[in-house]
């Protein structure tokens, strides 16, 4: 999948602009607070009806506009093309159309066009809470699993059941019995979903960081988010007085993590800034390459400052995975002749000069 056609409106700083990038390198370029960031915070509005830069909407839509407005031509791996329209307005209620169709959730959307971000927040990923490697497993496992999620809505579901009773003791044992059953089925589907896409990302993982960074001892491992040795079923009989004293399930695949370690220690502990951007990316180029090979649309990358914090072999190394991949990349950089050698011949690259909001096509210079 690729966009053929983006226009923006209301979006941050930017100016109404309708852009044709090329469906595989885009670069744009341009001084800090131009509003390269902001281009890129247009296709992820498209593609999940929210930005990665703010939970608020306020700061999103442009100052004194009551909303602000994505739309986007995008060619299907199939064959034809899909219009898509994201809306947003200042009290926090959204539109979604889909070939002119509303769209009932921005999981619509989300499946429709795949998007990979990879920005200076970037190293939250192994830094964070358990709760965004968990999102970063599940949007992998959404993209590969059709089942994954109305299995995931199930577990929600139950969840919330059972956090209710814990809480106010609102349920009789038949129904607690029931809802228990029901969260440990569920759970036990997402585990087994969870874990397949990990043995299929790994070793993708491990080639892909082998091509980027020597990192020796480096491991990646999954916590389902119970004991490994212990049904769930038992843990939840054994734990209900201490859930209740929490107000909340404590265990369960809302808990499970991704653990990246150096030898005996968390990565994030020993690894320079350098070598954590690394390993993020090619996290997610393994992901990248995993839904190219269970779906024939490819995953629309949005690489925030890519010369940041990476010298100009790794930046090509980088640059190289990036292009491997056959899929549209957008990169921001302040001076584009960090990105614009190094491609093959053959490859479309697009250059965007942004400067005060306004965007402009500018001409390759290739050899």
């Amino acid at each position: 999948m690729s966009l053929l056609r983006l226009s923006v409106t209301a979006v941050r700083n930017l100016h109404p602009v309708t852009l044709s990038p090329s469906p595989r390198i885009n670069i744009l370029y341009g001084d800090n607070g131009s509003g390269k960031t902001s281009v890129l915070e247009a296709v992820h509005l498209l593609g999940l009806a929210r930005s990665f830069r703010s939970t608020r909407l306020n700061p999103v839509i442009q100052y004194e506009q009551p909303t602000c407005t994505v739309f986007g031509q995008v060619a299907l791996a199939e064959g034809g093309t899909s219009n898509l329209g994201v809306s947003r307005e200042r009290q926090g209620d959204f539109t979604i159309r889909i070939d002119g169709q509303n769209a009932r959730s921005a999981a619509q959307l989300a499946e429709m066009l795949p998007l990979q971000l990879i920005n200076p927040d970037s190293f939250r990923l192994l830094e964070g809470a358990p709760k965004i490697r968990r999102q970063f497993l599940d949007w992998g496992v959404f993209h590969v699993e059709p089942r994954f999620m109305a299995t995931w809505q199930r577990l929600q579901k139950a969840l919330r059941q059972r956090n209710s009773w814990l809480r106010h003791g609102t349920l009789d044992a038949v129904s607690q019995a029931a809802w228990d059953r029901e969260l440990c089925l569920a759970s036990a589907e997402i585990d087994e979903y969870r874990r397949t896409y990990i043995a299929a990302l790994k070793p993708v993982f491990e080639r892909t960081l082998s091509e980027l960074v020597e990192l020796e001892g480096l491991t990646l491992s999954y916590y389902r988010g119970w004991d490994k040795d212990r049904e769930l079923s038992e843990v939840l009989a054994t734990s209900v007085l201490r859930d209740q004293q929490m107000g909340h399930t404590q265990a369960g695949p809302q808990r499970a993590d991704l653990r990246l370690r150096l030898g005996a220690n968390n990565a994030a502990d020993i690894l320079s800034r350098g070598q954590q951007k690394l390993v993020v990316c090619a996290l997610r180029i393994a992901q990248g390459h995993l839904v190219s090979q269970v779906r024939r649309g490819q995953c629309i990358y949005l690489v925030d400052d890519l010369p940041s914090e990476l010298d100009e072999q790794h930046r090509r190394a980088l640059c190289r995975l990036l292009e491997e991949l056959n899929c549209q990349v957008f990169i921001t950089c302040v001076d584009h002749e960090f990105l614009r050698e190094g491609w093959q011949k053959e490859t479309p690259v697009a250059l965007f000069h942004v400067e005060q909001g306004r965007i402009t096509q500018t001409h390759v210079h290739r050899e």
